[in-house]
C-alpha cells in the first residue's frame, strides 16, 4: 500500500503537465467497424488498436485512490481498454460496502448520490479512465448470474445502463461473461437490445466461455459489432473432463485457430482474443501446483492472435484481474499483490505489440500464411504471418529457422529488421532481394527466443534503418 501512495503522490504532482499531453482516442470520433469489416477505427478513419487488460473486479475491489493509481499506471504501460465486471453477483458490493442491486433489478434505490454508492463509484472509474484516455469495456453481468436475470429484468437493466452511460465517450459494451452463448440466450438478447436502444453510440460484443467464440452463436445478431473469443488457460492436451469439447484435442494453446473459426462466419466481423492465458496463473487453472504461464507465453498468445487477424488483444494477470492483496481470499492460487504484479515482465511488454502494429499501415493488413515458405511447424514451432501491401511480418516463437517469401508484397528490394518483443528493440539486417530467404536467430530454442521478422519495401519509410527500438505513436 505504501508503494501505491507514493506512486499516487508522484502522479498528482505531475498531473498538471500530463493532462495536456494524454492522448484521448475519441477526439477522432466514435469507434466504428472499418469498411473492410476487420478492424475498429474512429469516425475520421484513425485506426484503433485495442490493447486491453482484464481488470474484472475493479469496481468491487479498489477505492478511489487506488483507481487513480491503477489507471495512471495502465496508461503509462500502453493499455487503452479495461475489461470490467459490472455485476459479478446478486447483490454486488463495492469496497465501501455499498450494493449495486438486489434480486428485483430495481436500481432506483441504489443510485442515490453520495456515500460512495456503487454506481457513483462506477461513474468515478469511468471518468478517471476517460481522463487517462482509456475505454471501459463493461461486462454487464457475469454469465454465472444469468439464471437470476429473466428477459424482463434484462431489459430493465439494459435500459438503466444505456441511459446512464450513453454520453460517456469511453464505453464499450460486453454481453455474456465466461459463458457459452446457448445459455440464457433470450436474456442476453434482451439485455443487448435494451442497451442499444438507449445507447446506439457505443460498440458491443459478447464475452464467451473458454475455448469458444461468440461467432458460433451471435454472429448474425444486429447488436453484435465484433466477435470475441476466450482462448483460455489450458495447455496442449489438458482436457480436464470437458464433456462437449469445442475444439480438436491437443490444440488448446493454438489461439490463432479461433480467429479462423470466427472470420469464416458470414457476415465478416472484427475479432479479438478477449481472454487468453493469464500471466502467473496455473496452467489449467485448478491445480495450484501446476506450472504457471510466463511472460513468453502471454507474448505468444498476443502475437499469434494479432498476426492471425485480430484487431487488438487483451492481456491478463492472475493477481491483477482479481486485484489480489493481503487479507483477500485468493482465486486460482494468486500470491502477489496486484501492485507488485504490475512489475511483471509480460505486463510491461504488451505495449511493444501496439507500437509495432501502429507503426505500419494498419487497416490494410491481412493474415497470410503463404508468406511462410515450405512446411510450417506445429504447436510452438508454428510461424504466424501477416502483411500489408508493401510490408510483411512473421512471428517466430521457438526461434527455429524459417523460410520467408519476401516476394509476397511489393518491391524488388526489402529492408529487413528483427524485433525482440520482450523489449521492443530493433536490429536492422540489411537489404534483401524479393525471394524466398531463410532466417535464423541467435538464442536458445523456445522460451524467450521469440522474434518478429519485419520486411518492408525499400520505397516505404515506415521504420528508420538506424532505429534501435520501437517508439510509441499514439
Amino acid at each position: 500500500m505504501k508503494k501505491i501512495l507514493i506512486g499516487l503522490m508522484l502522479a498528482l504532482i505531475a498531473a498538471g503537465t500530463q493532462a495536456a499531453t494524454i492522448y484521448k482516442p475519441w477526439k477522432n470520433g466514435k469507434l466504428k467497424v472499418s469498411d473492410n469489416q476487420r478492424y475498429l477505427v474512429h469516425e475520421n478513419g484513425q485506426p484503433f488498436f485495442w490493447m486491453g487488460n482484464t481488470a474484472w473486479l475493479l469496481p468491487e475491489r479498489l477505492n478511489r485512490d487506488e483507481v487513480e493509481f491503477f489507471l495512471n499506471k495502465e496508461r503509462e504501460e500502453g493499455y487503452n481498454v479495461e475489461q470490467i465486471q459490472v455485476l459479478n453477483a446478486i447483490p454486488t458490493f463495492n469496497i465501501y460496502g455499498q450494493p449495486a442491486n438486489d434480486a428485483t433489478f430495481d436500481f432506483t434505490r441504489y443510485t442515490q448520490s453520495g456515500n460512495y454508492g456503487y454506481w457513483d463509484h462506477l461513474d468515478y472509474i469511468v471518468d478517471m479512465a476517460e481522463a487517462n484516455g482509456i475505454y471501459i469495456a463493461m461486462d454487464c453481468i457475469w454469465g454465472s448470474q444469468i439464471e437470476k436475470m429473466d428477459e424482463k429484468k434484462a431489459a430493465a437493466y439494459g435500459k438503466f445502463l444505456g441511459q446512464r452511460y450513453k454520453d460517456k465517450p469511453n464505453i464499450i459494451w460486453m454481453i455474456g461473461g465466461d459463458i457459452k452463448g446457448d445459455k440464457g440466450t433470450a436474456s442476453w438478447d434482451a439485455l443487448a437490445r435494451a442497451i442499444k436502444k438507449a445507447d446506439p453510440n457505443h460498440l458491443m460484443t459478447f464475452h464467451p466461455r473458454g475455448r469458444t467464440t461468440s461467432a458460433w452463436w451471435y454472429n448474425d445478431r444486429e447488436w453484435l459489432d465484433f466477435n470475441m473469443f476466450q482462448s483460455g488457460h489450458r495447455r496442449y492436451g489438458q482436457r480436464n473432463g470437458d464433456g462437449d469439447y469445442t475444439i480438436k484435442e491437443n490444440t488448446e494453446e493454438d489461439n490463432w485457430r479461433y480467429v479462423d473459426m470466427s472470420v469464416e462466419k458470414a457476415p465478416l466481423k472484427p475479432v479479438i482474443d478477449g481472454e487468453p492465458s493469464y500471466e502467473d496463473i496455473p496452467q489449467g487453472l485448478h491445480d495450484f501446483n501446476a506450472p504457471r504461464w510466463q511472460d513468453y507465453d502471454v507474448r505468444r498468445y498476443a502475437y499469434w492472435a494479432v498476426f492471425a487477424g485480430c484487431f487488438g488483444h487483451t492481456y491478463g494477470h492472475n493477481s491483477i484481474m482479481q486485484f489480489m492483496r493481503p487479507g483477500v481470499l485468493p482465486s486460482f492460487g494468486a500470491k502477489k499483490a496486484w501492485w507488485d504484479a504490475m512489475d511483471d515482465p509480460g505486463y510491461q511488454q504488451m505495449k511493444y505489440l501496439k507500437w509495432l502494429m501502429l507503426a505500419l499501415p494498419f487497416t490494410e493488413r491481412i493474415p497470410d500464411q503463404s508468406i511462410v515458405a515450405g512446411q510450417n511447424g506445429e504447436r510452438y514451432d508454428r510461424v504466424v504471418a501477416t502483411r500489408g501491401n508493401d510490408y510483411l511480418m512473421a512471428y517466430n516463437y521457438s526461434g527455429k529457422p524459417m523460410q520467408i517469401d519476401l516476394a509476397k508484397v511489393s518491391g524488388a528490394k526489402k529492408n529487413v529488421w528483427v524485433m525482440n518483443p520482450s523489449d521492443g528493440t530493433l536490429t536492422y539486417l540489411g537489404e534483401y532481394d524479393s525471394k524466398t530467404t531463410e532466417f535464423t536467430f541467435d538464442g536458445a530454442y523456445l522460451r524467450g527466443s521469440d522474434r518478429v521478422l519485419i520486411a518492408i519495401d525499400t520505397r516505404a519509410n515506415y521504420l528508420d534503418k538506424n532505429a534501435t527500438k520501437l517508439e510509441e505513436k499514439w
